[in-house]
């Protein structure tokens, strides 16, 4: 952009200062040109463009300039920020790669932000595997009538980008492939550039409300043969968009409003070649077992369409702007249902905390997560997570969709002294173990000064310092340490370009990781294999374990003792609020180390007392299903 010249920006005698000239350019209906010649100012002129045929990229932009307006009032800021723009090679694919996932993660930044923002932001692991499993093929029309910023349209558009291998093929995709409607101003502007930014010349993208037709209207060359969507739910539309549908099936809940669309707007195979259409669509809980109008939805769904698999899906999902627990439908216009595969994903055991077992912000769903049901989807069968319900049980609950694991049913119906037995079994092998640890420790304490040696830590650690080489492109796993010895956990997930604290270390598997701040309040532990690579900046020193002297099996057990916390303590230095750790004061602490035959027999007994501690856990992680167990036995 040449520098333009602006007059009467200022009051009268004054000159116009450059920014003020460079604001008044992109702002103002008109503007004067460094040649002198009068025309439109910059956004005025952007909203003009208009195309021979309406359909190129000049009018995508007129779109999304229409509702945009300059809030940067600084005119040599505003000049900063077109001089980076300008450093951009748009010519070059790979700048164009980055600009895209950098558009992603301002994305990722509206969800974090949540209000308004993030009501139109869907997980990016739940999108790829809903547009994995439908699987739309090049040739077919893929709509998401509530697009929001364009996440199913974006990954639709990789997975069918895949598939093109001539000009031909590339025409199909670009011109007679994607189609998405979103009745808000912003992510309508939002999901433009987010698709022109991955490639997709000219969007068919619509500025409307979805619900604003009449679906008796609705004929089949109005009809898609794939709807990828997570529509709004728990909203209210106005009484003139409720009348667009059948006088018994109109209803405050917006997702059932979609959802009576997404049935009416899939193509029907008498008319699309023997080809149903199908559809993947998030609905909230209330879907699955509401009674009155959801219900008529369901018996319509069931009954019209095949309504052939359900993946429920765990509170925190969609953290952080709700908790509203989801499902996934998957359906199609091939035959009536004849009945309907479950799939309960749960939150790995690994991962679950005792208090909140649930997806949460810090900790959100990955997409490795959803591949054991990618593979089970391919060979169906029943499993402990998935489970077959015909359509006269679902009849029987008068098309209710709340069919709870049964699987999980038998085994809260079990006699309750085995669920009992099931419980005290492991531990009492548990306290066996532990009453083995005692007696090591009592002849440790009795043995001899060789058994009772203190070793400074220096001798047993040394300062690991592997520089992370950070790529812009590429994500990194940032960890953290909880208190009092509680361990290492996952804290984010991050692009490169996203960090900003310089310098950053690799942290490796059966590294001691410490914080410098919190080491004192036990923030200190062992990194397990899952977060071998992970980041951590210079505020968590990381420490090599010297296994010739102590094994990490003894040093994790030493580190849970107040001896530890206590070294820690001594070691850090600073004022009462503000005390750090100092590594080299650390390292000349000392600490008891006995024999190696002594700490691998600590070792195993110590990886036995978790074993069993660990089945322990995963009988008494419901508490409710002991109380079942017995109220199911009582009344039997």
């Amino acid at each position: 952009m040449t520098r333009p010249i602006a007059g009467g920006t200022g009051p009268p005698g004054k000159t116009a200062s450059p920014g003020d000239e460079l604001i008044s350019f992109v702002n103002q209906d008109e503007a004067i040109r460094q040649d002198g010649s009068r025309g439109a100012g910059l956004l005025a002129y952007l909203r003009g463009l208009q195309s021979a045929n309406g359909r190129d990229r000049r009018d995508v932009i007129a779109n999304v300039f229409r509702g945009v307006q300059n809030r940067m009032i600084n005119g040599y800021l505003l000049r900063d920020v077109i001089n980076k723009v300008n450093g951009i090679h748009f010519d070059s694919s790979e700048e164009i790669h980055t600009l895209s996932r950098l558009y992603e993660a301002l994305l990722r930044e509206m969800r974090d932000s949540a209000g308004d923002s993030g009501e139109f932001y869907t997980p990016r692991p739940v999108v790829q595997f809903m547009v994995a499993v439908t699987d739309p093929q090049l040739g077919e029309t893929v709509l998401d009538p509530a697009c929001g910023t364009g996440g199913f349209l974006v990954e639709t558009y990789s997975h069918l980008e895949k598939q093109c291998k001539t000009v031909k093929d590339r025409s199909i995709l670009q011109e007679r492939s994607i189609f998405g409607q979103e009745a808000k101003p912003l992510p309508y502007m939002l999901c433009q550039m987010n698709l022109l930014l991955h490639g997709l010349e000219y969007p068919n993208i619509t500025y409307d409300n979805s619900l604003g037709v009449k679906v008796k209207e609705i004929g089949d060359r109005d009809r898609e043969d794939v709807i990828l969507t997570n529509p709004p739910f728990g909203g209210e539309e106005e009484a003139g968009i409720k009348s667009n549908f059948p006088n018994d099936m109109q209803t405050s809940e917006t997702a059932l409003l979609f959802l009576q669309l997404i049935m009416r707007k899939l193509k029907r195979p008498e008319k699309n070649q023997g080809r149903p259409g199908r559809a993947a669509v998030v609905v909230p809980e209330s879907v699955m077992g509401d009674a009155g109008i959801a219900q008529r939805i369901r018996k319509e769904l069931i009954e019209m369409f095949n309504l052939h698999t359900v993946v429920r899906l765990p509170k925190g999902v969609f953290e952080p702007y709700s908790d509203i627990q989801t499902n996934l439908l998957f359906f199609d216009r091939s035959t009536p249902t004849k009945g309907i595969w479950f799939y309960q994903h749960e939150v790995p055991i690994k991962r679950r905390d005792m208090r909140n077992p649930c997806y949460t912000r810090s900790y959100p769903l990955l997409i490795k997560e959803l591949e054991p049901i990618h593979s089970w989807w391919i060979k169906r069968h029943e499993t402990g997570s998935s489970w077959y319900i015909p359509k006269a049980a679902i009849v029987e609950k008068e098309y209710s969709l709340d069919f709870r694991n049964p699987h999980l049913t038998k085994k809260e119906c079990v006699d309750p002294l085995s669920v009992v037995s099931a419980v005290t079994q492991p531990l009492e092998r548990c306290f066996t173990s532990l009453k083995k640890l005692e007696k090591l420790a009592k002849s440790f304490d009795r043995g001899s000064d060789g058994d009772k040696q203190h070793l400074p830590l220096k001798m047993c650690l040394s300062r690991a310092r592997e520089a992370a080489d950070i790529s812009q492109n590429k994500e990194y796993k940032q960890i953290t340490v909880k208190l009092y010895g509680k361990g290492v956990l996952l804290r984010k997930i991050i692009w490169g370009r996203e960090i900003k604290t310089r310098p950053q270390f690799l942290a490796r598997a059966g590294q001691l990781i410490m914080s410098r701040i919190d080491a004192r309040n036990g923030a200190f532990g062992l990194i397990p294999g899952a977060l071998d690579g992970a980041i951590v900046t210079q505020d968590f020193p990381l420490f090599d374990i010297n296994t010739e002297i102590i094994k990490p099996s003894y040093l994790a057990l030493l580190c849970r003792s107040a001896k530890f916390i206590e070294t820690c303590r001594l070691a850090s230095r600073g004022t009462t609020n503000r005390k750090r750790l100092k590594e080299d004061i650390f390292l000349e602490e000392t600490v008891p180390v006995p024999p190696i035959p002594m700490q691998n027999q600590i070792g195993m007994l110590v990886d036995s007392a978790n074993l069993f501690l660990e089945s322990v856990f995963e009988v008494t992680s419901s508490a409710e299903n002991i109380i079942v167990a017995f109220a199911n036995h009582l009344f039997e």
